[in-house]
């Protein structure tokens, strides 16, 4: 996959260092042989997964100015479940800035804490505090360790750990289905009022994201966007869950892969769960209950499409995992009114689009579907600008960035997809759909 070089004032941000000058030099006098190690690390997502971008120093004293100096911060990463490669164990952060700031990291005009930002990027391994391991993704140990060198003290201990929007999830749903399956989950309630109900999206992870710490699907990637600001207004504020499986959605009996050819051993328990979730939330609204999912979780959401077409209000399926050639025209026919919006990338070499979504998209017209959207990538770009652009490609299965985004506005022929003549965005559409 061709890489373009990033721009020339990303390969050079660790030419710059940063100091608090006059208060943390009496900072570090005052506090003496107490000089604290402690450092609050903040893990932000991004659309190829987390980086640790920021880290809060604790002064010991009040600063109100910062300005360029000599701070070095280099990290350690390592494992139980594998020996890392070198050049993915060690080595030095770049800093591409500095202030003052309030303990969670937010400028102030005056305070005891410093705000370091550190430079990420996708193919920056030492910026990730998680790591694919034997086709999973895992959280690693990751130490920074932070110095002053005009003062020598040093910050090297971790002490917490801030995830902007994942920290606004409930991490600890657990669900046990009467064959004995037991899947975790995560889940976010928007602000509740008495009377309203709110609608639910579901999101269905991706093969690298099972296991047991339901983190890791909103984070592996940026699934934890559903619950921004930017997408609940669409919805006037809405549920997300979020089901992990201990192992992969698309597994079949002998543990291998199904793509639609043979039964998976998932979606049964995976449906129990939500509607144990939809029973214990009153206030979800059963006719806007949408699913979407990547990859994996692409298969997933369409199967229980399939499985169940009257209880869900549209799906997004993504890098759809569930082969067009083992859908029968009876399925086809019993989904062909459930509104759909799919999304994939041209250059997919992990699920061809001429198998999975594009075949799919024109039986489901053939059948005569009312409401179903195709947006068709030619490839995944930097969508953001910052490695490049267009210019900068990232794998091709990667098309739930552009989901999680809420970048998707074009149908399958380039025109914009539209309600009431009103162009929308993908997030805006679901918001429309009621069963």
């Amino acid at each position: 996959m061709p890489m373009k070089t990033p721009p020339f004032w990303i390969r050079f941000v660790g030419l710059l260092s940063l100091s608090v000058v006059a208060a943390l030099t009496h900072a570090a006098g005052a506090e003496g042989s107490e000089r604290t190690r402690d450092y609050t690390l903040i893990v932000s997502g991004f659309d190829w997964g987390p980086a640790a971008n920021k880290v809060v120093l604790p002064l010991g004293a009040s600063a109100s100015e910062a300005h360029a100096s000599q701070f070095q911060v280099t990290v350690k990463r390592s494992s139980s479940l594998s020996d890392l490669a070198p050049e993915r164990r060690a080595g030095l952060r770049n800093v591409v800035m500095g202030y003052v700031s309030d303990s969670e990291g937010n400028r102030s005009e005056s305070g005891q804490y410093f705000t370091l930002v550190l430079s990420v990027g996708p193919d920056d391994a030492l910026a990730s505090p998680m790591e694919y391991i034997a086709h999973r993704n895992h959280w690693i140990d990751y130490q920074l360790t932070v110095m002053d060198r005009t003062t020598e003290r040093v910050w090297d201990r971790e002490t917490r750990r801030i995830r902007p929007v994942v920290d606004a999830f409930n991490l600890d749903g657990v669900y046990e289905h009467d064959n004995g399956q037991r899947l975790t989950y995560a889940y976010f309630e928007p602000p509740l009022h008495s009377e309203k109900s709110h609608p639910l999206i579901i999101w269905l992870h991706g093969g690298g994201e099972g296991g047991t710490d339901p983190s890791i699907p909103l984070m592996a990637n940026l699934a934890s966007n559903y619950a921004t600001p930017g997408i609940q207004l669409y919805f006037e504020g809405a549920y997300v869950l979020v089901p992990q499986t201990p192992t992969f959605w698309m597994q079949a009996q002998d543990g291998e892969y199904t793509r639609g050819d043979r039964e998976d051993i998932q979606h049964e328990a995976l449906m129990g769960l939500i509607r144990q979730f939809v029973m214990t939330h009153a206030q979800v609204d059963v006719n806007r209950i949408y699913v979407g999912g990547c990859s994996n979780g692409g298969y997933m959401s369409l199967k229980l499409v399939l499985e169940h077409p009257d209880f869900f209000a549209a799906a997004f399926p993504v890098a759809l995992g569930y082969h067009a050639e083992f859908l029968s025209d009876a399925q086809i026919e019993r989904i062909q009114s459930v509104p759909m919006w799919l999304v994939h990338s041209a250059d997919d070499e992990t699920l061809s689009v001429h198998e999975t979504a594009l075949p799919l998209y024109k039986r489901l017209l053939a059948a005569g579907a009312k409401s179903v959207h195709f947006s068709l990538y030619e490839r995944v770009v930097d969508i953001r600008g910052f490695f490049g652009g267009d210019d900068y490609w990232y794998n091709g299965h990667f098309s739930w960035i552009y989901c999680h985004a809420n970048h998707c506005r074009f149908d399958y022929d380039g025109s914009p997809v539209k309600i009431e003549g009103r162009p929308v965005s993908i997030m805006e559409w679901l918001a429309a759909q009621w069963r």
